[in-house]
């Protein structure tokens, strides 16, 4: 199974994410194949303003390619380029769009049997988890939990302040979620968990640091100064 990234968030322009991303690209190898599915806007980037942006910052970061799979490619295409890839990445934006054509595209299906890295920022990340908290905004007039594609039993909220604190302990009576910040990351890898700045564990009404749970394990790594690994058993 491939080594998943949730990225809470990251304003590309500014790349203020780039620790959590140069940790990813070194797990993909030294010069790695990267795939984007930039699908997560209801309209295409037609400009291609996004995906230039997004191929300066992945070979700023040792990327020997960089290529996008589109939404018109047949299933055939896309297999083709995710198994050339060592890094697939799953971008911002509508995690509910991103969702429906993953699944329309049965590039779900190719994630699960993957064996390089996943990131998935934002939109993306939700989109890994079993389900995914989309809290009330401008967008949403409700918060709500709608099915991800499931490569992992847990929930996930990106984008997470703790202003959504009563609505996430509320939610989390039925399931667990993650809340990660923009920034921040959780790492999955075949059945541990690690963190990359602050990520807060909601489970039966209860806030938790998700790195302080009881099977705590600290290592020390260059890319931060303490990354808490948990063992876990949420292989699917």
């Amino acid at each position: 199974m491939a080594k998943l990234y949730f990225l809470g968030g990251e304003n590309v322009s500014k790349r203020d994410a780039r620790e959590i991303n140069e940790a990813a690209f070194r797990d993909a190898g030294e010069a790695p194949a990267v795939v984007v599915f930039p699908w997560a806007r209801a309209s295409f980037d037609k400009t291609y303003t996004r995906r230039k942006r997004l191929f300066e910052y992945f070979r700023s970061l040792s990327a020997c390619t960089v290529d996008f799979a589109d939404y018109s490619d047949t299933l055939d295409e896309i297999t083709r380029k995710v198994e050339r890839s060592n890094l697939i990445y799953l971008p911002g934006g509508l995690a509910s769009v991103l969702i429906e054509r993953l699944k329309n595209k049965s590039v779900d299906r190719l994630l699960r049997k993957y064996e390089g890295v996943v990131v998935g920022r934002s939109a993306g990340a939700l989109a890994l988890g079993k389900k995914c908290v989309v809290t009330k905004n401008r967008r949403n007039p409700t918060s709500e939990m709608i099915s991800g594609i499931g490569l992992v039993d847990f929930s996930v909220k990106a984008h997470y302040k703790p202003s959504k604190d009563a609505v996430l302990k509320n939610l989390s009576k039925k399931e667990k979620i993650y809340a990660i910040p923009e920034r921040s990351a959780l790492v999955y890898d075949t059945g541990v968990l690690s963190f990359m700045g602050n990520v807060f564990l909601f489970q039966n009404g209860e806030k938790t640091r998700a790195d302080l749970t009881r099977f705590s394990i600290y290592l020390r790594r260059r890319i931060t100064p303490q990354i808490n690994l948990i063992p876990q058993t949420h292989l699917v």
